[in-house]
């Protein structure tokens, strides 16, 4: 099956989950008329995306799953911690899976669990080469639930609220042309730019601060991904690693972000002795920002009105476990152990590539 028969299947399934009629010319999917949010009824022609009227996003509603080209996203933060895409890029390139752990993520991304097998020549832009444990059309809601989200902008332009770290990775180890599905969070496309970008801060849709916590114009916002879109926040690195340790991972888009903001201002105290190129610095950093997240009152007020219970915060640090057990057990394996930790991945990646 060529890969425009593979799109369009993969298009068809997902749009078919959510009721939009769908039908099929020379492999690629056009949808029946359908009515926007604003009450404007478009015919969506077939063709890629380009920000106009003939984007086949216009009338997508909010839990359908869009097969997109990871390369035709545009951003909603400025910033990206790069070292949880070099723990990413570390484990694609020198990992010590079974299976490689792009295949895993790719899965989960787009809606379909876990990898179960790979071909010795399999590619992120060759799905066919690849198992995944669900089928598409057999997606369930624990399945969908860890998808990446897109907001569908004016024009019918594609805005990511979660993912950007994920798609960078795709992107910098096969390119823009992978194509991965993504769940819709909202409809604005009747808005006007203005309008957009409002409605979007309402929500929270957006992350519009740099990595020193200045506002930053939303129209000096990257316009896709990949590492060279974003500047590196530090600080959200620090948190991505802290995950399961003083917080765990939930709903609300640009957690990490919030959080950063709390070590920015001072929160786990001062880090300027953090050393990024070393193990025992990072580990101990992590170790340090994780326990006064602990230490928190649930409903101390964090960041942006957020309290510590909604972002996550654990009751105990590393989930009661010693500090050789649980994710913070993980997190510390050296890359020599057999499932080095992530840290370790992102170290030995930069080591490599001179980072």
């Amino acid at each position: 099956m060529s890969l425009a028969s593979r799109v369009a299947a993969l298009t068809t399934a997902a749009l078919a989950l959510t009721g939009v009629t769908v039908g099929i010319t020379g492999g690629t999917a056009s949808a029946a008329p359908c009515t926007t949010s604003g009450g404007l009824t478009t015919l969506l022609a077939t063709g890629s995306a380009g920000g106009s009227t003939d984007s086949p996003y216009l009338c997508a509603q909010e839990g359908e799953l869009l097969d997109v080209r990871i390369g035709d996203v545009r951003a909603t933060q400025p910033s990206l911690g790069y070292d949880e895409v070099y723990y990413k890029l570390g484990r694609y390139t020198l990992g010590k899976d079974a299976i490689n752990k792009k295949f895993e993520d790719w899965c989960e991304a787009n809606g379909q669990g876990t990898a179960v097998a790979a071909t010795p020549e399999a590619r992120l832009s060759d799905p066919g080469s690849f198992t995944c444990s669900v089928a598409v059309g057999q997606e369930t809601p624990e399945t969908v639930a860890p998808m990446k989200t897109v907001v569908v902008g004016p024009g019918g332009l594609l805005y990511l609220t979660d993912g950007h770290h994920t798609l960078t990775s795709f992107q910098e180890v096969e390119g823009p042309d992978v194509h991965v599905r993504l769940r819709v969070l909202g409809n604005l496309s009747a808005l006007s730019i203005p309008d957009f970008w409002a409605q979007m801060q309402t929500n929270r849709w957006v992350w519009n601060h740099d990595v020193d916590g200045k506002e930053v114009a939303y129209a000096a916002l990257p316009n896709g991904v990949g590492l060279a879109n974003f500047a590196d926040d530090r600080y959200r690195s620090l948190m991505y690693f802290g995950r399961d340790i003083g917080y765990t991972a939930g709903t609300i888009p640009f957690q990490e972000f919030y959080w950063g903001e709390w070590l920015r201002g001072g929160g786990a105290g001062d880090l300027d002795g953090w050393d990024n190129h070393d193990s025992a610095s990072y580990l101990a950093a992590v170790d340090r920002v994780t326990r006064a997240q602990t230490a928190l009152p649930a409903g101390a007020v964090v960041n942006n009105g957020f309290i510590a219970s909604q972002l996550g915060v654990l009751a105990a640090w590393n989930d009661g476990k010693a500090a050789d057990k649980g994710e913070f057990g993980k997190l510390s394996k050296p890359y020599s152990d057999a499932k080095p930790g992530k840290i370790a991945y992102a170290l030995e990646y930069k080591a490599v590539h001179g980072k």
